[in-house]
């Protein structure tokens, strides 16, 4: 039988299948992925094969070949990558400006990661009610530099239910990943988009300003109007996988719009004379925390640089 892998729970996937059928299903210990080393061979978004065994087991026998999908470095194995989601329209990155703060750096390598594995992605600026007048500033900042270099951006509060019905229709008739840190309103977000959904919800942690997990396993939902969204547990680090040095700048866009007019065609943009982008940095025509992301990227090639506080 063919299905949807629609849940994931790191040792069961619950596969819809063409005519309708709800199947929970296994994978062989020995099913692995041509050619990648993942923690989840099978992600939440791939179409399969399934056959049930005499004992009425189904068992997950192949993977179809995958449009896109995200993947990150696996935060507890190096060498080994978490596949987020398969065969998405778009992702849309939750993120808030304050409790908790998403930092640049993480918005800068999810974007580039996507970017990789040709996933468009949107920036969804939550908890807007909560923020003061810096707060707001400084949103509006962010919004200007990722709306500047071609990523579309939304601001929107989830408990005041401003925003909402811009964000619907953004995602009508599409997969969209849900992803972010914890705490920056997913699934209050997500229960506001799909009426009766439900989803668990926790308050932050005062001690540390962090959300705590309530989504612990990614699951796909579907939507009133029609589409998909994916709700992934939230993510503290987001560690590039497979990335040659060299390739890195090609996923930042202005960098590589700008890296043609370098004098020298393997530039790194570090240190080389006659660099178009250390120049437009200093002339402010690329912004110092793109540049500041690029550069922390690069280090990820020494395997001990990546560190939770990404």
């Amino acid at each position: 039988m063919r299905g949807l892998v629609i849940r994931n729970t790191g040792s069961w996937y619950v596969v819809r299948t063409d005519d309708g059928q709800l199947v929970d299903s296994k994978i062989k210990g020995n099913f692995r992925l041509k050619g990648i080393r993942s923690t989840n061979p099978v992600a939440v978004g791939d179409f399969v094969q399934i056959t049930v065994n005499a004992e009425g087991t189904a068992f997950i026998t192949e993977i179809e070949d995958r449009k896109n999908y995200i993947i990150r470095k696996a935060s507890n194995l190096s060498k080994q990558s978490h596949i987020i989601a398969a065969n998405v329209d778009q992702a849309f990155l939750i993120v808030t400006v304050s409790h908790p703060e998403t930092s640049t750096t993480f918005i800068d390598r999810f974007l580039a990661s996507a970017e990789a594995y040709r996933v468009p992605v949107s920036l969804v600026f939550n908890k807007t009610d909560c923020y003061d007048a810096d707060d707001l500033r400084y949103m509006e900042g962010m919004i200007h530099l990722y709306t500047t270099i071609g990523y579309p951006c939304h601001a929107c509060s989830a408990l005041q239910s401003t925003g909402i019905g811009a964000l619907r229709e953004s995602l009508e008739k599409r997969t969209t990943l849900f992803s972010g840190h914890s705490g920056v309103g997913k699934s209050t977000l997500l229960n506001k988009l799909i009426p009766d959904l439900n989803l668990r919800t926790a308050e932050i942690s005062a001690a540390h300003d962090t959300g705590m997990h309530t989504t612990t396993f990614s699951e796909m939902f579907s939507l009133p109007g029609g589409g998909y969204v994916i709700d992934t547990p939230g993510i503290k680090g987001f560690g590039t996988f497979d990335f040659e040095k060299e390739e890195v700048a090609h996923y930042f866009r202005e960098i590589f719009q700008i890296s043609a007019d370098c004098k020298y065609n393997n530039c790194t943009h570090t240190h080389e004379p006659g660099c178009a982008v250390r120049r437009a940095v200093e002339e402010h025509l690329i912004s110092e925390s793109r540049y500041a992301s690029y550069l922390n990227m690069l280090e990820d090639q020494h395997e001990t640089k990546y560190r939770q506080g990404y």
